[in-house]
């Protein structure tokens, strides 16, 4: 169910599946990427919802949540962190996508010792964003969404998803989308990521032409114990590309930590 708590004089809306938290039990939070909302979670709310406590965000300006939105992963981190303490949500395993995995490692880094794990998706160090891209989104946002929203997939997958993808992606306010754009450009914790301390999983679709593979190896790599899981026939949303499979080494993982 949606839920709504004021944060800073603005509404936060959020979907979570029970009101009252099972003690017994380990809570997921999933945060979404850049112009997203907390639909993109859908597979993996409904489905894993008896199995975990499950909140799953609208980051300021995204959704039902007020705002302009921000331009700046750490602001965005900020905002987690007070929606967070707000709901006394404690040891979360923090589960972002794009936008959200450099929010999951800015998190990581800054409020680690609040995290039971973190699993970036379709993240990297560096996230650069093409200046044609945020050009353009000042200019005429459309034929730069519906270019964003046709890459974002596995060719296999494309004549299923990019249509819902650019119909989402095109209600957004494009300042909004900008701002999240921006922040992932300006994102670079190449010489930090080795100091995240919470386990990692790191997952990436095999065919991400947004944030390739090698840049999830990457991580993998720098980050101490951190696990990788590459998913067949994904691209850059896996997480509704390939859901069994997703969902698979996601409850795998959360189930293996302390």
């Amino acid at each position: 169910m949606i839920s709504i708590q004021e944060i800073n004089g603005l509404k936060m809306a959020y979907w979570v599946n029970q009101t009252d938290f099972d003690a017994t039990k380990k809570t997921l939070v999933f945060v979404h990427g850049s112009g997203g909302d907390h639909t993109l979670w859908i597979h993996q709310y409904t489905r894993l919802k008896n199995d975990f406590n499950i909140v799953s965000l609208n980051l300021p300006g995204h959704g039902r949540s007020e705002g302009p939105g921000e331009q700046d992963v750490a602001i965005y981190v900020e905002w987690v962190e007070k929606i967070l303490e707000k709901l006394a949500i404690r040891k979360p395993v923090l589960i972002g996508h794009s936008l959200g995995a450099a929010i999951c490692l800015v998190f990581a880094l800054q409020y680690g010792d609040r995290l039971s794990g973190i699993v970036p998706v379709g993240g990297g160090a560096t996230m650069p964003v093409n200046q044609a891209i945020l050009d353009g989104l000042k200019v005429d946002p459309a034929p730069v969404i519906a270019m964003v929203a046709k890459f974002s997939f596995a060719k296999v997958n494309r004549e299923r998803l990019t249509g819902l993808l650019t119909d989402s992606m095109i209600k957004v306010n494009p300042e909004i989308l900008y701002g999240d754009f921006l922040s992932c450009n300006k994102l670079n914790v190449t010489e930090r990521v080795s100091q995240i301390q919470v386990p990692t999983l790191i997952i990436c679709g095999d065919d991400d032409k947004m944030t390739p593979p090698s840049m999830s190896q990457f991580l993998k790599d720098h980050i101490p114990g951190a696990r990788l899981s590459l998913i067949s026939n994904a691209g850059h949303f896996v997480m509704i590309e390939n859901v069994e499979e997703f969902n698979r080494v996601l409850k795998s993982f959360v189930e293996s930590l302390p």
